[in-house]
Formats: structure tokens, C-alpha cells, sequence
């Protein structure tokens, strides 16, 4: 189950649009893609020896708080946060989207999708609230089953490839060049997002020392795999003007090399995939205010479980600024600054990102903490990383990024006059 949350969480509604994006990046989107799983592995391997070294909830906040105090550890779970139901907003409405080729009236422009979205939001905020068992059961299932057209994919090139149905776009000379590469590897980050999912509900989950750090490893190595191999195939057996110009080119793959039947389905799993990843983060979002509250950063009046055991004050709060958020894009006025807080929503992740990179650097050598030898090694690589990853979001997505942060200033403020 906890694997399952790590790829649920990464595989959601992104993958199933990004070969459209990368496909005029031709093989350097490949070299981006090995960069950015280089990176994510190092980032994974980081979260591992911490989450082994501290099994606590809120992950982020716990690691940072040792490693730097409480207003640091503060500043940057806040604004990750804030990411979670703002990102989560978009995940929620993309999966209605999908589902608007099965029923043609859920459209903006009529508010279904937006009514729907909200609706699916509290269906799994209900299912959060029957407890962690039934969440997890319902994160495995939807995991296995978004997997699915992933390794169709995989399928279907080999036997392409093996009949001499298709062959792979030839390498230009001279094509590998570093800014392009840059692009592809800054585009690919966003579909390992959540890497660090089983780190904040630590507290739900069975001999979290050992189960943590297996599932964050296994779970970003096998989903940075699939990435690769599907988003591979599909960019470089395709026409370039057909993948770049396509809407669906997971439809279009599966359509092009076996029948047009199978490809509507893809629609159907990427749907099933939106969910997945919405009910692994409506998870993750609730569990980071109540583990805020239990260590005392957030008011004591999140910390509350109801009989099943689930944080239900945080996981209702959480759920009503989704929503808020959603109603946002109820008209066409609202989609674009919708867009843009999903940009801002990445930079504060980057941000929790880069801060829990130096947090284990800072516990490995100034707190005494035991690691292997290659640990310190792994932890710099990552927090080079981050840095390389936060200057590839963008000024303006960073600045109000950095705006965010320094928001949650007074709110800290207001928690330590409360807490006096």
C-alpha cells in the first residue's frame, strides 16, 4: 500500500499529456528524462535515510525542523501545503475532464465539470475519513489500474518494433544540445512530483523505519521507469506533427499500432489515474496540518481523530479550500489565474524540495547522525539538484513562490502569540 501511495501519487493526470509536449525535444527529451530520474532516485535515496533516521509524521516538517528550528520547518510546510490543495484542484478537475468523452454534458461552460470535481473531491474525503486501510486499499487498486495502459504501451512497441511495423526516429547529428535537454529535464520533473508522499502519514503506516524508505525508492525507480520507457516509445515510433499537435497521445499511440476501440479506454484509465493520485493526496494534505498541530506549529484543534482514526478536522479543511479553489475555474475568466497558481503550487514543492535536501546535510554532519558513506554524496547531488530545478521553474513562478513563504511569517507569528 505504501508503494502504491509513492507511484499513485506521481502517476496522475501529467503523464498522460507530456508526450505531446516533449515530442519536438525528440531524443533530448530522453536525456531529459534520464536527468531528471538521476535526480529524482538522489532526491528518493535522501528521503529514505531520513525518513529511516526520524520515522515521525509530517515528514517535511519534522526534518526540518530538527535540522534548522521551528520558523524554517514552519515557512516551508506551509507553503507545501498551500501546493497540496491548490495542485490537487487541478488533478480533480482533469479527471473530470477525461470523463467528459464518456458524458458530453460535464463541460465548463456549463459548470458540470466544476460540480463534479467538487463532488469527487468529498467522495474520497469521505473515503479518507472511514480510515488509512480504506484509503490504501482504494490507492492500491487504482495504482494497479493506471498502470495498465502504461505497460500496454510498452507492449505494443515491442511488438511494433519486433515486426518492423515502426522504427525509431534517427538521431540528427549534432541533436543532443544542453539547453535543450535543460527543458525536457525542468517539462519531466513535474510527473515525479510526490516522491515524498509515504514520508507525512509516517504515523500510519507499519514499521515506518524500514517500510518508508523501501516504498520511496522502489516506488520513484519503477515509476521513473515507466516514464521513461512509455514516453520514449510513444515520441520516437510516432510522427512528431502528430504527437505534438495530439490531445491524447496515449489514444493516438495505442490507436496508430493496434485498434481504435482499446484507445477511448485510455481515457477511462486516465481518469481512474486522476482519482488514484487525488485520494493519495487528500491524504497526504490532511496529514500534514494534523502532524503540525501535534508537534504544536498548527492549533491544537487539527490534531483531532474521529473513531476511525483519520486527522477529520484537517482532512474537512483541507477539502473546503480544494473546493474553493475548483469554483475558481467555474468560468473561463478564472482558468488562467487557475493555471498559474498550479505553477506557483510546483515552486513551493521545489522549495520543500531543496530545504529537506539541506536539512540532511545539516543532521548528517552536525547532528552525529549514523549513514552510509555514500549518503553525504547523494544528499549534495540532491540539493544541487533542487537548486538546478527551482531556477528551471521560472522568475515569476519562484518569486511568487518566495512571496508564499514569506507570508506564512505573520501566521507563524500569530501561532506563537496563541501557543503563549
Amino acid at each position: 500500500m505504501t508503494i502504491s501511495l509513492v507511484m499513485g501519487n506521481m502517476i496522475g493526470s501529467g503523464i498522460f499529456l507530456l508526450p505531446a509536449t516533449l515530442a519536438p525535444l525528440g531524443w533530448n527529451s530522453i536525456v531529459g528524462w534520464l536527468f531528471t530520474i538521476a535526480g529524482g532516485l538522489c532526491l528518493a535515496a535522501t528521503f529514505a535515510w531520513l525518513a529511516r533516521q526520524m520515522p515521525v509524521e509530517g515528514g517535511p516538517y519534522a526534518y526540518t525542523n530538527a535540522a534548522f528550528g521551528p520558523l524554517p520547518a514552519f515557512m516551508v510546510t506551509w507553503s507545501y501545503w498551500i501546493s497540496l490543495w491548490i495542485g490537487n484542484a487541478a488533478i480533480a478537475v482533469a479527471g473530470i475532464s477525461y470523463l467528459g468523452v464518456f458524458v458530453p454534458g460535464m463541460s465548463a461552460t456549463t459548470g458540470g465539470d466544476a460540480l463534479a470535481a467538487v463532488v469527487l473531491i468529498w467522495a474520497l474525503t469521505f473515503l479518507n475519513l472511514t480510515g488509512s486501510r480504506s484509503a490504501g486499499g482504494f490507492q492500491l487498486v487504482t495504482t494497479v489500474i493506471k498502470v495498465l495502459p502504461l505497460l500496454l504501451v510498452i507492449v505494443l512497441a515491442a511488438v511494433a518494433m519486433g515486426t518492423g511495423e515502426a522504427e525509431l526516429r534517427p538521431m540528427e547529428p549534432g541533436g543532443i544540445q544542453p539547453g535543450i535537454v535543460t527543458a525536457a529535464a525542468t517539462l519531466t520533473l513535474w510527473a515525479l512530483l510526490g516522491l515524498e508522499s509515504a514520508t507525512v502519514p509516517a504515523g500510519k503506516i507499519r514499521d515506518p523505519e524500514r517500510t518508508i524508505p523501501f516504498a520511496t525508492l522502489v516506488g520513484t525507480a519503477l515509476t521513473g521507469l515507466l516514464y521513461l520507457v512509455t514516453c520514449s516509445a510513444i515520441i520516437l515510433l510516432m510522427p512528431e506533427d502528430i504527437i505534438a499537435s495530439s490531445g491524447a497521445p496515449f489514444a493516438d499511440f495505442v490507436e496508430r499500432f493496434w485498434a481504435p476501440g482499446p484507445a477511448l479506454l485510455i481515457a477511462g484509465f486516465a481518469a481512474i489515474s486522476c482519482f488514484g493520485a487525488l485520494n493519495g493526496w487528500i491524504m497526504v494534505q490532511a496529514e500534514l496540518p494534523y502532524a503540525m498541530a501535534r508537534a504544536g506549529a498548527f492549533p491544537r484543534w487539527f490534531a483531532k481523530e474521529n473513531a476511525a482514526g483519520s486527522p477529520a478536522r484537517a482532512l474537512v479543511v483541507s477539502s473546503a479550500l480544494m473546493t474553493v479553489v475548483v469554483l475558481l475555474n467555474y468560468d473561463s475568466s478564472a482558468a488562467e489565474i487557475f493555471g498559474f497558481l498550479l505553477l506557483i503550487s510546483t515552486a513551493c514543492s521545489l522549495f520543500m524540495y531543496l530545504v529537506c535536501m539541506a536539512s540532511a546535510l545539516r543532521l548528517r554532519f552536525g547532528g552525529g547522525m549514523a549513514s552510509r558513506r555514500y549518503l553525504p554524496w547523494v544528499a549534495a547531488l540532491a540539493t544541487l539538484y533542487s537548486a538546478w530545478t527551482i531556477y528551471g521553474a521560472g522568475g515569476e513562478a519562484v518569486a511568487w513562490g518566495v512571496g508564499l513563504l514569506l507570508v506564512s511569517l505573520p501566521v507563524y507569528a500569530l501561532m506563537r502569540w496563541r501557543a503563549a
